[in-house]
């Protein structure tokens, strides 16, 4: 299958060998800040059957970025290719998607959303749209709950004894660059809950085994669109792996909702999540030993938040973001008494 590695790639021949359709003319322009990969708007003028409108997803400009970010980019293509077709969660539709042999360069051209509109993560997730979004969520994990077919595939990242070991020896250190990087502006009590969250990574993520499924991994509002009727597309699919499925459910939850909304609405959305399941054919799992999951997944908020933020790039948005993912995940955690959990 056809890879476009640049922009220079989005050409009328390369888009009439993908669609098997004459394509006359191509019109694109960057959208988002690139720092994993580069996403451009496409305008298509061709033959009928041609999208009109697309979005191209391609590797990061820097080939050093590449070399570092290939297997993301595996595990966003083969979740198009493999695994979306399985599941029920909402995502763009996807046209094309093909990977080099050394998973450096890569296309996906998705369906342009428009006018859908993305999420605010510093603004939080009004109430109203966030049964939507835990609805959607129910889609992928439902239907490939439990399913141990997903051991077998080869590139679907899984966390072992070992990967714990190693995720907290890396996590503990983050948490003190994260602390001295805001010191002043974190709270003090969310220093310790950020403490307390490093000695018991390890643990944590390994944890109650019994229950595993799909995770998306960063569930959240910047990685949503929402659309007319309550709708809701979830992107951005790098970060998929085999996890405890309701670690995306607490994620999104835990750092999307200002915490009095969270805390006057998550066990009404957690019931709707699980009737969702139930929906999606999941049984032998009562609403009681749902929301005790959700309680003890709660340790996703500050590890992704502290990861994203040792790991990307510093701009004033991300660090007020950063900085409101944390606050409000650990104050979850504190409500909710996950840490007495593990």
């Amino acid at each position: 299958m056809r890879v476009i590695g640049t922009p220079d790639g989005l050409t009328p021949e390369a888009f009439s060998e993908i669609f098997e359709a004459p394509v006359s003319g191509v019109r694109w322009e960057k959208v988002g800040s690139g720092q994993i990969g580069a996403c451009y708007r496409i305008r298509l003028d061709g033959a009928d059957g041609v999208p009109r409108r697309l979005v191209a997803k391609l590797a990061a400009e820097d080939e050093a970025a590449r070399a570092f970010l290939w297997p993301v980019y595996r595990a966003e293509v083969s979740f198009y290719r493999d695994l979306a077709p399985t599941v029920r969660v909402r995502t763009p539709r996807c046209h094309h998607a093909a990977i080099s042999a050394d998973g450096t360069s890569f296309v996906l051209l998705l369906d342009d959303m428009h006018p859908a509109v993305q999420g605010d993560q510093l603004a939080g997730c009004p109430p109203d749209r966030a049964a939507g979004a835990v609805a959607n969520l129910a889609g992928l994990h439902g239907p490939r709950w439990c399913d141990p077919t997903l051991l077998d595939l080869p590139w679907l990242n899984t966390v072992g004894e070992e990967e714990a070991a190693q995720l907290g020896e890396v996590y503990g250190p983050a948490v003190e660059t994260f602390v001295e990087r805001f010191a002043g502006r974190l709270g003090d009590r969310d220093v310790r809950t950020l403490r307390e969250t490093a000695e018991a990574i390890a643990a944590w993520v390994v944890g109650r085994p019994e229950r595993f499924g799909l995770v998306h991994g960063d569930y959240r509002l910047d990685n949503l669109l929402f659309g007319d009727g309550g709708r809701v597309t979830a992107v951005d699919w790098q970060t998929i792996g085999i996890g405890h499925p309701l670690r995306d459910l607490s994620y999104f939850l835990g750092t999307s909702l200002l915490p009095e909304d969270r805390a006057a609405r998550e066990r009404e959305l957690v019931a709707h999540y699980h009737a969702e399941l139930e929906r999606h054919g999941v049984t032998g799992y009562d609403l009681d030993a749902c929301f005790d999951d959700y309680r003890f997944a709660a340790l996703q908020g500050p590890l992704i938040t502290v990861l994203g933020c040792a790991y990307g790039t510093p701009t004033e948005r991300g660090d007020r973001m950063f900085l409101a993912m944390a606050a409000r995940s650990c104050d979850a955690i504190r409500a909710l008494g996950s840490l007495d959990l593990i």
